[in-house]
């Protein structure tokens, strides 16, 4: 080695390593850390939209504020009760099975089924949502089916809301993990599977004992991107009940913006998002822990 080559472990080389992630570095501390180092800061003052002119200290107010305000906390209920049905039960449960009966299924039979599934999640939000509330309006699709049988209707955004809300948010997002676990089973050699079904293992102990812990990080990565997405599912919510009727779907983005813009408490309605953010690094840190590879 030259006598002038930089030692591997010395300060040139350790700048020299850093020097090609240094423009995405700086990236992500201007427009990630910036803008949260601003909204902590937000969160410990009492800005307004309108009315006072001026913006003071309050520390920890607005959250002592949120924790003993009834309304945070039947946000806090609903956000939970929209994530586990929409996101950890609808959308992953849903997802895992249309991928393992189209890895059976034959090629026109996968082909359409993934396109109307994949066609709902390339939608925008708001256009999503019209359809939706026009399916579960009192004169929807729903109720003109449910009488067309002789069955009984009813408002449903009235009566289920935040079911309603729900089951579009799985209508909705289940392609995303479709196309996960129809990756992740593709890696699962036939060979496996087919020494399984020799030694007289059925089709639900094979998909048991064998599938799901093959794919188990897929799972928890699964898990944890529908988790954070369905968390910050605001239009949605907004253009189907806009949180109501009175708060009976009023999840913690709903929430935030109701206190934020609608009530104009900047301060408030950032410390609300914080401690959603909170929520969802909670998610994230499970998640994470569940997918270590055990040694």
């Amino acid at each position: 080695m030259s006598a002038f080559a930089p030692a591997r472990g010395g300060p040139r080389a350790r700048v020299v390593r850093w020097l090609p992630i240094a423009p995405a570095t700086l990236l992500l501390l201007l427009f990630l850390a910036g803008p949260i180092g601003y909204c902590i800061y937000i969160a410990f003052t009492d800005m307004q939209l309108t009315g006072s002119s001026t913006v003071d200290f309050v520390g920890l107010a607005n959250f002592r504020r949120a924790f003993a305000d009834p309304a945070f906390r039947n946000a806090v209920w609903l956000t939970l009760v929209f994530t586990v049905l929409s996101s950890l039960v609808g959308q992953n449960t849903l997802g895992l099975a249309l991928a393992a009966l189209m890895r059976r299924a034959s090629r026109p039979v996968r082909t359409a089924t993934g396109a109307l599934v994949i066609t709902a999640w390339v939608l925008p939000e708001i256009v999503a949502a019209f359809l939706l509330y026009a399916f579960f309006r009192r004169e929807g699709t729903l109720n003109a089916v449910l009488a067309w049988l002789h069955l009984p209707t009813q408002n449903w955004l009235f009566t289920l809301p935040i079911l309603a809300v729900s089951f579009a948010n799985v209508w909705r997002g289940t392609a995303f993990s479709m196309l996960i676990y129809s990756a992740a089973l593709a890696e699962i050699p036939r060979d496996i599977e087919e020494a399984a079904e020799v030694d007289g293992a059925g089709g639900v102990r094979r998909f048991w004992h064998i599938t799901l812990p093959m794919i188990r990080r897929s799972i928890g990565t699964n898990l944890m991107l529908n988790t954070l997405q369905t968390l910050s599912v605001f239009g949605l919510i907004w253009a189907m009940t806009r949180g109501g009727p009175g708060d009976r779907s009023r999840t913690l983005p709903v929430f935030m913006y109701d206190q934020a813009f609608l009530k104009s408490l900047i301060g408030y309605g950032t410390a609300v998002a914080l401690l959603l953010l909170l929520v969802g690094s909670l998610f994230s840190v499970v998640y994470l822990r569940l997918m270590k590879v055990d040694a």
